[in-house]
């Protein structure tokens, strides 16, 4: 019951930061802004995650799994209560907006690799396989649920600028009822003093990392696309009905967690190599799409990358934690999900830079373009080392 349990605040925490995606459009109608003021408050939750990674790595090492949970739980619900409050006024919302998507990324940064953890605890080593499946569908799972969630409301519910995040505090308070109940499943030494993570790679890995860090800062960099500018890319298309918008992401989040499942029976390399392939033809149909006005076109290339990143990130995962001394692994994965963070954020600003100046359309097709090449680059250093090997 402890497993199950964390679990479902593993869903819920990571669906509250997915959450305002199928809203941007009905922020920036009501507080006046365009696109990159979306991709610059999308991307401050990648800020608030880097944080959380950097600051908090290994706080559930040192004061205990419940207390990290717990502090990951506050965060997500302070968040909701922030965007509450935006939902309210009608002047001076960008600034609670930042606020509430840093505090988003801060509960995703804490939650995500002490969740991990705890999962693999309570499983034990007999059922590691099973604790890192979980673990990866409750991360993707949540993130699909919240566009999906927040899309149906401010469709058909009233107040879609509230219900969504009234619903999600709710869960989230529940979540938090269900962690306090469960045991502590780490013995923590004492004094409990937290400290800053070091992100480091060592050298011997070096190689790998870099490929495997192409490959995920190219995989989350799409999923960044379809969270961030995914309002404003089918309304270039003519649709601007929030549930289609939530239902075109939980599909790409849908098709990951399908990735992910899929990359248990291939070896790492090999599904590394074959996700990273897959993500780059369907980064490709994602800008045809655009460039034909085509809704199918959007959906499919959304559902091949969406497959291949999820196919090529639990790889790229696998691979480098696998490969790391094992007092390193810690800053290893910090270092990693610091790449995908970064390709999460990054690139979406530029995005949203550009298309103020050329257009959505041709500055997609160009971001699929350079994220193809990415992925094409990674793809062949896989394929000589493979080689090699």
């Amino acid at each position: 019951m402890a497993f199950v349990g964390v679990a479902f605040a593993f869903v819920v925490t990571m669906l509250g930061t997915t959450l305002p995606t199928p809203l941007y459009p009905a922020y920036e109608e009501r507080f006046g802004f365009g696109a990159l003021t979306v991709t610059v408050v999308f991307a401050t939750y990648a800020v608030g995650v880097l944080t959380a990674l950097i600051g908090f790595g290994s706080a559930s090492d040192r004061i205990g799994r419940r207390p990290s949970l717990l502090t990951g739980l506050a965060m997500a619900a302070s968040s909701t209560v922030v965007f509450l409050l935006a939902g309210r006024i009608h002047q001076g919302g960008l600034g609670v907006l930042l606020a509430g998507r840093f505090l988003s990324g801060l509960s995703a940064g804490i939650f995500t690799g002490t969740a991990t953890a705890t999962l693999a605890d309570f499983a034990g080593e007999a059922h590691r396989l099973r604790a890192s499946l979980t673990a990866a569908l409750a991360n993707i799972g949540g993130l699909g649920l919240g566009p999906l969630l927040a899309g149906v409301l401010a469709r058909y519910a009233a107040k879609p600028l509230t219900t969504a995040f009234v619903v999600h505090l709710t869960l989230v308070l529940l979540a938090a009822a269900v962690i306090v109940r469960i045991p502590e499943p780490v013995t923590v030494e004492h004094p409990r003093r937290l400290r800053i993570q070091r992100l480091s790679v060592p050298a011997q890995i070096r190689t790998i990392f870099v490929q495997a860090g192409i490959a995920g800062f190219a995989g989350f960099a799409v999923l960044g696309f379809f969270t961030a500018v995914s309002p404003a890319a089918l309304a270039s298309l003519g649709y601007h009905n929030p549930f289609v918008t939530g239902l075109v992401v939980f599909a790409v989040f849908a098709a990951s967690a399908a990735g992910q499942v899929a990359s248990v029976r291939p070896t790492l390399r090999s599904a590394l190599v074959g996700g990273t392939a897959t993500l780059i033809v369907g980064i490709l149909l994602v800008g045809a799409a655009l460039g034909q006005t085509s809704l199918a076109l959007l959906v499919i290339g959304g559902l091949v990358s969406g497959a291949g990143q999820g196919l090529s990130f639990r790889a790229a995962l696998g691979s480098v934690t696998g490969a790391s001394p094992p007092g390193e692994r810690a800053a290893v994965s910090s270092s990693f999900f610091a790449v995908c963070y970064v390709g999460i954020s990054l690139p979406v600003v530029g995005v949203g830079a550009a298309s103020k100046a050329y257009g959505l359309v041709d500055t997609a097709e160009v971001f699929s373009g350079i994220i193809a090449a990415l992925s094409a680059a990674a793809l062949v250093g896989l394929v000589r080392s493979t080689r090699q090997a």
